[in-house]
């Protein structure tokens, strides 16, 4: 009878973790889909707070905090205010901060949003922040190069980031092609994975790309 009871108690215990299990993968799956018009749509808030929900009640998933951050560190870096960038930064700071306290370490993925995160920092004032920032932003990009030199998403930051960089510091559009077209490379190899895991920036490298049309 008590094995019974057990045994009952354990299908009742496993079905309701795989529903838990279930619904956490349907909305993280709908949230990632709009990764990419995030932008287009000026949402970042929104969808950096449907992430960080999720996040909240799962409690012990570390990828919906670091797609807020990725949401937060992006608005970060679109901001035209330059006076509300670090305070956008500091919050996507805090998130991957909290998704790699969950991960148990630092990954490809997470050094890739911290480089970001520098970047968007800098970019309030580039001549002053340089020397703070600089080094940041570059060796988040080794970092995560080294740790995964499969990861298209690295290559691709750091190719916008000499995109837009001015030609006088060894910048500009020409001296970018060469990494575009390794990340496009990686893009087309790089397998996430999990249906969940990091796999954005396709459509940003598209754009970038149709540059040199």
């Amino acid at each position: 009878m008590k094995k019974s009871i057990l045994f009952s108690a354990f299908i009742l215990f496993a079905g309701f973790t795989f529903a838990q299990s279930a619904k956490y993968e349907s909305a993280m799956k709908a949230n990632i889909s709009k990764l990419d018009s995030l932008v287009v749509n000026n949402n970042e808030d929104d969808l950096a707070n449907s992430f960080i929900r999720i996040g909240d009640a799962e409690k012990t998933q570390w990828l919906p905090y670091y797609y807020a951050s990725y949401c937060k560190a992006l608005q970060a870096l679109t901001e035209k205010d330059n006076s509300k960038k670090d305070a956008l930064a500091d919050k996507a700071t805090e998130l991957i901060t909290k998704a790699e306290s969950i991960l148990g370490k630092e990954n490809s993925e997470t050094d890739v949003i911290k480089s970001m995160i520098a970047t968007a920092h800098m970019m309030v004032d580039p001549a002053s922040r340089y020397m703070t920032y600089g080094q940041d932003i570059s060796n988040n990009i080794q970092k995560s190069e080294a740790l995964d030199s499969t990861n298209p998403r690295p290559v691709l930051v750091q190719a916008q980031n000499i995109f837009y960089t001015p030609e006088q510091y060894g910048g500009g559009k020409d001296a970018a092609k060469p990494m575009f077209t390794k990340a496009k490379q990686l893009m087309e190899n790089f397998k996430p994975e999990t249906d969940l895991s990091p796999s954005w920036g396709e459509s940003s490298l598209n754009y970038f790309l149709s540059q040199y049309k």
